[in-house]
């Protein structure tokens, strides 16, 4: 039973990635793409973690703690450069 609902949230996140793939592609405007990588970094983690229990494995922990500092850290960069063009640094007035 338990093998079931794992491979069953296995399915369930990969179908909302596929969702998720379809926002970034088709997303209405630049922000929703943004939030929509977001959303497929963090399900990335779900999916990650899901494969972990399921091999009753404690070997993905550091690898789910370096793709959520990843995509929080993508997020944040894409956002700053949507807000004013530069991600690092501070505009000259030359």
């Amino acid at each position: 039973m338990f093998d079931r609902i794992m491979l069953l949230s296995m399915f369930l996140l990969t179908a909302s990635t596929g969702i998720a793939l379809y926002r970034v592609m088709k997303g209405p405007t630049v922000h929703d793409r943004i939030l929509a990588l977001d959303s497929i970094g963090y399900i990335v983690i779900g999916i990650v973690a899901v494969h972990s229990i399921m091999l009753d494995s404690r070997a993905y922990l550091e690898t789910i703690l370096l793709i959520g500092i990843l995509a929080f850290l993508s997020t944040v960069a894409l956002s700053k450069y949507m807000e004013g063009g530069i991600v690092i640094g501070t505009k000259s007035d030359d």
